[in-house]
């Protein structure tokens, strides 16, 4: 066996587990980690502007794509405060990522010693395992287990706290000898399997809700090939988007009371049967519960068996991986279509396409200041089937969701559940890190956008280059709409004359000057007609200069993006599409 610090163990054990990207802050009681870091080498570090930044970096990055764990590193006391955001946003969307906290020596963690705190105490209600390991010979241990509770079961993060006593003891370790754990994870049987499919071939107008727990599983491929043999339409929820493409015939929209589409919630409407496959029924999805379930059956799969039963009691619940259900669903559907047991389904199928033609909202608006709409409309055309969007909340998620388009899985990157503002800028440079040389945007209101700002700092000194569409309407967009019900518009407008920025005309903060004072590019655009040229100058800074390029949009300062209470009481603030020139992106032109 070889001595050493528990650090450079910890370090061996990272590289082992695969996990070698890390983002965060050095810092005293954090320094020894640091110096493993160094000694190691195989570890790329990127250092955050702010510690919760760094857990954002971390969560985009093990959004990016299959098998990522990103990893976050702060000193003790403030910094593992700091990243409780970042781990309630990971936690909340089953996302794995591991925080490593400095800590005060173990002898001194009940003295009030200079920025000593409980974080595990205070992290365990976000993670799956939040432990302050105060044995030297129990880091390996910890580590192994954190990498096993991490991918286990319904993903999500963890939190080791290291005494810096501790991190600088000396333990036998031999990496040659380490195993990783190995991940357990659910898995249909066939009896439920056949259960299922009895009760989906029973149905007239059967739809698969898909949610984020299939792209989680790296089996949008066999969602799509279980939807085609049976014929029958997709509604992914907002997590899900992605794991069939947009442009798919079974696409048939998202359904709910905000990032929703028209079509989406009609079909939604029109079933007689759901099956869910890794999904939560988010209550922005369902809206209210009677609407949702009444006159249709549900089957419930999911990976966590407490999520099953937990918003409604399905009429059949199965505990399984996403991917191990699909395979076994296919496996099954495909003996019976050999046998001529499966239904026809194409007439269903065929209205909900039917609806995708008819049922769209306007996008195409000539106004000055820019209607949010057109904006969309614009990136639809200027970005392709290989881009990545990444976004976390207000009225621009809601109506990038409702007018954007998505080809793949991992390529709309969200933070659905927690939603904290702030999160866009850096949760996309993790996005990029994981993603190089891809095409990868993000999208933020003004509010989103200030949150977090000094993280684009950290774009231009790694050269993490992206384009980040900021729509400023110099308002809390999402709750000034939300306020209309109390009848107030009260403390959510950030319009203010800008002493050293007349231009602006009272839209208060200029983005552009804050942008290029951070080491970035920014383009300013107030003409819809300029929207499709800055994307392009966009594109060209970003292929220049290697940094993050800021395409600010003046939008109107007031708009109400289409919402409601019930799937079937949606309110559309603007006009509906009733041409194909007035939604000209639209997945399938508007028909008569």
């Amino acid at each position: 066996m070889t001595k050493m610090r528990t650090v450079d163990a910890a370090i061996a054990i990272l590289e082992k587990e695969g996990a070698t990207e890390a983002f965060g802050l050095p810092g005293a009681a954090i320094n020894p980690f640091y110096s493993a870091m160094r000694a190691h080498g195989g570890i790329r570090h990127t250092l955050a502007r702010h510690v919760e930044g760094a857990s954002h970096m971390a969560d985009g990055y093990s959004r990016a794509a299959d098998g990522n764990i990103g990893i976050c590193v702060g000193t003790s006391g403030p910094a593992g405060t700091d990243m409780i955001t970042g781990l309630y946003a990971a936690w909340a969307d089953s996302v794995p990522i591991l925080c490593i906290t400095g800590q005060a020596p173990v002898a001194k963690l009940h003295k009030e010693d200079f920025q000593a705190v409980d974080i595990e105490t205070i992290a365990k209600p976000v993670t799956k395992m939040a432990m302050t390991i105060l044995e030297p010979a129990q880091v390996p241990g910890a580590f192994q287990k954190a990498f096993q509770l991490m991918r286990s079961g319904r993903p999500g993060p963890v939190l080791l706290d290291l005494p810096i006593d501790v991190q600088m003891a000396q333990i036998e370790f031999d990496i040659d000898t380490y195993e990783p754990l190995p991940v357990e994870k659910p898995k249909a049987s066939r009896k439920q399997t056949e259960k299922a499919l009895d009760m989906l071939t029973a149905a007239e107008r059967p739809l698969i809700v898909a949610g984020g727990g299939i792209i989680n599983a790296g089996a949008s491929a066999q969602l799509v090939e279980l939807a085609e043999l049976l014929n029958i339409p997709v509604i992914p929820t907002l997590m899900g988007w992605g794991t069939i493409p947009d442009n798919h015939r079974l696409m048939a929209g998202m359904a709910g009371l905000q990032t929703s589409h028209r079509y989406g919630n009609e079909n939604m409407l029109a079933s007689d049967f759901v099956i869910g496959i890794g999904n939560r029924w988010a209550n922005r999805h369902t809206g209210g519960l009677d609407t949702y379930t009444k006159g249709r059956k549900f089957v419930h799969i999911d990976i966590e068996p407490t999520q099953i039963g937990r918003v409604f009691a399905p009429d059949l619940g199965i505990t399984s991986d996403a991917g191990a259900a699909l395979e076994i669903l296919l496996e099954v559907a495909k003996e019976r279509k050999a046998a001529g047991m499966l239904p026809d389904y194409s007439g269903w199928s065929g209205e909900c396409t039917e609806r995708k033609g008819k049922l769209q909202r306007k996008t195409h608006f000539e106004n000055v200041p820019i209607k949010p709409q057109r904006v969309y409309e614009e990136m639809n055309k200027a970005f392709g089937e290989d881009t990545t969007y990444v976004s976390t909340i207000g009225l621009s998620q809601i109506a990038g969701a409702q007018l954007l388009h998505v080809f793949g899985p991992r390529r709309w990157i969200n933070a659905g559940q927690a939603g904290p503002l702030g999160w866009t800028a850096p949760a996309a440079l993790g996005v990029v890190r994981g993603k190089p040389d891809e095409t990868v945007v993000a999208l933020s209101g003004d509010y989103d956008f200030q949150f977090m700002i000094e993280e684009l700092a950290v774009g231009a000194q790694f050269q993490l280059p992206y384009i980040h569409v900021v729509v400023n309407n110099s308002y809390l967009g999402l709750i000034r709409q939300s306020q209309r019900g109390f009848e107030m518009d009260y403390h959510v407008s950030l319009a203010f004359e800008n002493v050293n920025s007349p231009e602006m005309n009272g839209y208060g903060v200029d983005h552009v000057k804050v942008a290029e004072g951070l080491g970035c590019k920014a383009v300013r655009v107030e003409n819809p007609e300029d929207l499709s040229v800055a994307f392009d100058k966009a594109r060209a800074l970003m292929a220049e200069y290697k940094v993050p390029v800021i395409v600010e949009v003046i939008l109107e300062r007031v708009t109400n993006i289409s919402m409601g209470t019930e799937l079937d009481n949606v309110n559309e603030f603007e006009g509906v599409a009733e041409t194909a020139a007035d939604a000209p992106t639209a997945i399938l032109a508007l028909q008569g």
